[in-house]
Formats: C-alpha cells, structure tokens, sequence
C-alpha cells in the first residue's frame, strides 16, 4: 500500500471545532448599530417636491438614519455583532458560523461576511452571504435554527446589514425618502427550550419586477453614459401584496409555533410602511395590549436590518419584556418572505 501523505496541519487557531448536537436554539444577544446623520423629512424635501405631512401620511416615517463615508456596510456590521456578541457573553472564537444578509454590498466578490468574522476575531467560523432582500434576517435566523439543531455549529451570528443609500436617486419623489441605513445583529445558540419556531417561508418570483434595480450592471457596463442603476419600487404593488398575503404566513408561524395572538408579548414585522404594518395589526386581531415595532418612524426602511433593529430598540425602550415571545416577519425583494416565532433576548 503506498505511502499516504502527511496531513497539512490546520493553521494556528483554526482547528476542528465539533459542535454539541443541541436539541433547541435561542436568541443570546442582540446588538445594533444605527449612523449618526438623522436626516428629517423636512431635509429631505429640500431635494423631492414633496411634503413631511405627505411622507407621513404615506408611510409613517419622520426621519432616518444616513451612513456617512467611514460608515461603511463592514463597520456597521462589526459594531452591531461585537455588541450582540458581548450581549451574549460569547466569544468571537466560539463562533460557528456568520451569516450575514444584505442587498447593498456593492463588491460582486469577495462576500462581505469573510470579512466581517476576520475584523471580529470569529477565526473558527463559516461565513457567507444571503441576498433574500428584506426578509434576509429571517432566513438567516431559520437557517441558524438549523445549523445548532444539527450540529454544524453551536454558536452563530446573524446579520442584516444595509446601506440602501448608496443604491438610490435622491432626487426621486417615489422613494428617496423611504430608506435608511444600519445593521442588527444577533448571537443565537443552544437552549433548554424551544426559543425560534419552526420558519415559514417561501418565494414569489412571478412578482420579480415589483422590488429590483432598474439596469443590470452589465448593461451599465456596456454603456456607462446612461443612468447608473438604482433601486425602485412599485409601492401600491408591495402595498396590496404585504398586507394581505402576508397575514396568513403570520397565522402560519403563530400555528406552527403552537401559540396564538394572544400569547405574544411583541409583534415585530419588518418595517417597510407603517400602513401596510398597522393593516397587518388589524387583520391579525392583535390584542390592543400587545406592542407592535414601529421603528421605521425613526429608522426608515431598513431593509434586512429592519427586523432586529426595530428588535433592539424594542428591547432598549423597555416595550417588549426579556425572555418574552415575539412573532418576526420579514417580507420584500424576490418577492421572498420568512416568518417565526422566538425567544426574546
């Protein structure tokens, strides 16, 4: 029998890691990070012919948040993951596996994720990227579920990360004012209990065109003296689409998770328009008691950062109990949606 190779040894702290086989998953820590330029509807109108009581009452935003230039998509990230790892008690190291979604990291390659675990010190730890739009968080946090049920981590990091700035026309009256920018964050790892539902999910692809860019970026390529591509939207689309199909994903989730309404201690769906969330409230029969994430007042639309950042602020303004049961669901781009229920951190 020939002689077999000698093995190549692991680098320096990245040895095999073989994960506990958990029986349930949990949120341990949350952590977000929001930019320091707040940007008022009235600033905004400097450059849209519109109104701050039009954008109101169009979408219940007041104000947002604006990366500046340091404030790039791999620092946003960095300081709302360090801030849910220290949240958790959970070592960088200890990470399994980092996923981050987004849809604005600009670079085709390399995954800003790599990146994001290096600048951490998450040596040990898987990392990747998910373009599943405004539901990305969710998918991610599914995915996480399974990853510690299976035991091909113990620990991981979810991100969802946005700087939908960079991706829009600031001059177009029919979205400049909707996004904002800003990461969310949370460790999730093994628990006693059940502490994430079983994800439903799923995909409408034949509504494509309702959430996408409007040039790919070869046809930019090949004549870079036309507009550069942005995002758009068709809103009264989006609109009729979230508040009535995504309803029964929600009762789905609550279903599956064995609970119902009233067993909620916070409803946190992502924020993309206060009517399509206040229509989702009412047609779900919410108790007046339960409180709902209105973050996109002051936070914009966020996009895969929407959900837990409307979590944390949540969390820091006391309006949902720790350790309390929360219904998440996030719904946009693709069009794609996810939906649970989990443990508060």
């Amino acid at each position: 029998m020939p002689a077999q190779p000698t093995p190549t040894p692991a680098p320096a702290g990245r040895g095999i890691i073989v994960p506990d086989l958990a029986s349930h998953a949990r949120i341990l820590g949350l952590g977000g990070y929001r930019p320091r330029r707040v940007l008022t509807n009235e600033e905004i109108c400097t450059w849209i012919d519109s109104t701050d009581e039009w954008i109101r009452t169009r979408s219940g935003i007041i104000e947002r948040r604006w990366a500046e230039p340091d404030e790039t998509l791999a620092f946003m990230s960095v300081e709302a993951s360090a801030a849910a790892l220290a949240d958790a008690g959970v070592d960088a190291a200890d990470i399994g596996c980092v996923i981050l979604a987004t849809v604005s990291h600009l670079e085709q390659t390399p995954a800003l994720a790599p990146q994001v675990a290096h600048q951490l010190g998450a040596v040990n730890a898987a990392a990747f990227d998910m373009s599943a739009g405004c539901a990305g968080f969710c998918h991610g946090v599914a995915l996480a579920r399974d990853m510690i049920h299976s035991g091909s981590a113990r620990y991981v990091l979810v991100i969802g990360a946005e700087r939908l700035t960079d991706l829009i026309d600031k001059n177009d009256r029919a979205t400049a004012f909707i996004p904002g920018d800003g990461a969310g964050a949370v460790v999730i790892g093994p628990a006693e209990r059940p502490g994430i539902g079983p994800v439903v999910w799923g995909a409408d692809g034949s509504q494509a065109g309702v959430i996408s860019q409007t040039r790919d970026w070869k046809s930019f390529a090949d004549d870079p003296s036309g507009p550069r591509p942005i995002w758009q939207m068709s809103g009264q689309q989006v609109f009729r689409w979230a508040s009535y199909e995504m309803v029964p994903v929600a009762q789905r989730a609550l279903q599956a998770a064995g609970i119902t309404v009233d067993d909620l201690d916070a409803f946190i769906p992502h924020q993309a328009n206060l009517r399509i969330i206040d229509a989702m409230v009412r047609a779900l029969k919410l108790p007046a008691d339960v409180p709902v994430a209105r973050d996109i007042a002051q936070a914009g639309n966020t996009s895969a950062a929407s959900v837990p950042l409307a979590m944390e602020r949540m969390r820091r303004d006391g309006q949902a109990p720790s350790g309390g049961t929360a219904l998440l669901i996030g719904f946009g781009a693709g069009l794609s949606y996810a939906a649970q229920v989990v443990t508060l951190p």
